[in-house]
């Protein structure tokens, strides 16, 4: 709704000249908005790098890692597949991955061996 008014209120002056000075000071401020609000985000980026730089990570190859890491109060583990940000050049997590729960990981450790003998049989 002030958008329409601030709109009208634009228009309604009767110099020409007046409202054409308005508009370019419109955009001046959203671009100056838009700043601002990039500024905000990366400083969010640079206080959720840090996070991760408490994290545990263990490189399997091929982009693949494993995290350990808090999220909402729980301890997961984390295998996921990464990629290469063409923006920042970091590395970020694919949709492709698994987190494990601490009983979850724990169950997978305990049946290890029994994979491994299948594992081997196979190949």
């Amino acid at each position: 709704m002030p958008k329409s008014k601030e709109y009208l209120s634009s228009t309604d002056s009767s110099d020409g000249n007046s409202s054409a000075d308005e508009k370019p000071k419109k955009k001046k401020m959203k671009k100056e908005e838009k700043k601002e609000k990039a500024a905000k985000t990366s400083s969010k980026k640079a206080s959720s790098s840090t996070e991760d730089k408490q994290d545990d990570v263990w490189e399997l190859g091929n982009l693949k890692q494993v995290t350990v890491r808090e999220f909402k109060g729980k301890t997961l583990i984390d295998i996921r597949t990464m990629y290469t940000d063409k923006n920042s050049g970091e590395l970020k997590p694919t949709k492709k991955g698994i987190s494990l729960s601490v009983e979850q990981w724990r169950k997978l450790v305990d049946s290890i061996e029994d994979i491994d003998k299948i594992f081997k049989s196979r190949s």
